[in-house]
């Protein structure tokens, strides 16, 4: 179906240069005439708190609560009413925008805007999120910084969108959420597949760096309680004591700058063992100096989450690398008489994890305490035996770290597919009303798509709202300060 789909028969320019050429049939009209700004307040703010997120759009916070910060009282917020268009003002330019499918309260800082004429508000909402647009508010936002920028009104209302009839939105539409199912499911079997593959790996780390490689070994009490036995030849030391650097961030978040040549890395770009330098946002020289004031981090340093969901995770820094770590990071430099790998296999696996959730600080955006950090214990062998267990650690991980890596690449080019596909279809480059006509009546798969993407991460830092507004506000401190 989706490969039999074909231009419009007749297409004129639009005169937009973002649009470009759209069908014969459509019109091209100014936002203001198709949107206006709701502004009414919530008094009390009992009304349920809607939040925004990537995957799901605008929905109950509930469902998007954990690891994100919570406000107080939402006394004061924006009420916005089933069918609205609601936009995170900061993050315009990045696409985030979302219809309310219920009435509910938002962010002060969120524009809720309602349609002025008939219309298909998912469509629209479908437009603004593509990539061409996206572009058009990143012109139209307003800032020095990137992350302060805003997208008011006024701006938002000059931007010329694409309006075909009625019944043709909802053919898009209907269209474009059959293609979502479709594409979520193979993503969430991609992903299933990746936790397996994830779980076999930490199952074959565990036992080695805890164990070591001879299954006969003699065992002994290691007194720690999350760790149990340990070979009888092994001890037992804290970090700190085989550290001979623990630093933690910076407390405020650095300026990302585009062009900048250093990786700074956040908890988004940590995955067990690996580093992910290709999406990392990068700084200048000047904040790579003032982010690496504490320590400059080298080859075989371990760079450890201490903060938010993804808290609980190291990875080395790779050769030939200059980085810094970002806000809610840590390094750790191991001191050479052990090998830095066998340690952070270790930090990777359950025994510390729960070490660092033993006495969790803030339960809606949680942190590790560092003098906890600094006081984990960890089982240690001979460094020869340490040097053989990363060998095998290695060995063993080639073949699921393969896989994982295909499989994840895979869900990449889905996703790239879903967004080249749903932007071609709502600027009129693709036909799909007859397509539309074809299609079964489907269930909603809201809880399965938030499934899919909770699972996969990649797009965490553009979940919540507030823990952004936090890190404006330290950011804001920091620069006041200087």
């Amino acid at each position: 179906m989706i490969a039999d789909l074909k231009p419009y028969p007749a297409t004129k320019d639009s005169g937009v240069p973002w649009l470009g050429k759209v069908p014969e049939h459509w019109k091209d009209l100014r936002a203001r005439y198709l949107f206006r700004e709701i502004d009414r307040r919530s008094q009390a703010g009992a009304e349920t708190h809607l939040s925004m997120s990537q995957a799901l759009g605008l929905v109950p916070r509930s469902m998007v609560e954990q690891g994100t910060l919570v406000s107080e009282s939402y006394a004061g917020g924006k009420l916005c009413g089933e069918g609205d268009l609601v936009l995170n003002r900061l993050k315009a330019h990045l696409g985030v925008f979302a219809m309310a499918k219920q009435t509910g309260v938002v962010s002060p800082d969120y524009t809720v805007l309602r349609g002025i004429r008939p219309m298909v508000v998912q469509y629209f909402e479908h437009v603004l999120r593509s990539p061409a647009c996206r572009h058009e508010l990143r012109v139209r936002a307003k800032g020095i910084v990137e992350g302060f920028w805003r997208l008011y009104t006024d701006d938002f209302h000059e931007i010329r969108l694409p309006v075909p009839p009625i019944d043709e939105q909802s053919a898009i539409v209907r269209f474009l959420n059959h293609v979502d199912r479709l594409v979520w499911r193979h993503i969430r079997a991609k992903q299933k597949l990746v936790k397996l593959l994830e779980e076999q790996r930490q199952a074959i780390i565990h036992r080695a760096v805890t164990r070591g490689l001879d299954p006969n070994v003699c065992l002994k009490p290691s007194g720690v309680e999350w760790l149990g036995e340990v070979p009888q030849h092994w001890s037992i030391a804290r970090l700190k004591v085989i550290a001979t650097e623990v630093v933690d961030c910076l407390h405020a978040t650095p300026v990302y700058s585009e062009g900048g040549p250093y990786p700074a890395i956040r908890t988004a770009d940590v995955q067990p063992g690996q580093l992910l330098l290709d999406q990392a946002c990068r700084v200048d020289e000047r904040h790579y100096r003032e982010w690496t004031a504490r320590m400059v981090p080298l080859e075989g340093d371990i760079l450890y989450t201490r903060e938010g969901e993804r808290f609980g995770i190291a990875a080395l820094v790779p050769p030939d690398t200059k980085l810094c770590i970002s806000q809610r990071m840590m390094a750790f430099r191991i001191d050479p008489k052990h090998n830095s790998a066998y340690v952070m296999w270790q930090i990777n696996c359950q025994h510390v994890y729960s070490q660092a959730a033993a006495d969790l600080i803030g339960a809606a955006a949680p942190h590790v305490n560092v003098e906890r950090i600094r006081n984990f214990w960890l089982a240690l062998p001979p460094r020869s035996e340490q040097d053989q267990i990363v060998s095998a650690v290695e060995e063993t991980n080639e073949v699921p770290l393969a896989a994982i890596r295909r499989a994840r690449e895979e869900i990449s080019l889905l996703r790239e597919y879903r967004t080249r596909l749903i932007a071609d279809v709502v600027t009129g480059k693709l036909d799909v009303r007859e397509a539309a006509t074809t299609l079964p009546d489907e269930a909603d798969e809201l809880e399965a798509v938030y499934e899919a993407e909770e699972v996969a991460h990649e797009e965490e830092d553009q979940g919540d709202e507030l823990e952004a507004l936090e890190d404006l506000r330290q950011a804001a401190h920091a620069e006041a300060d200087k």
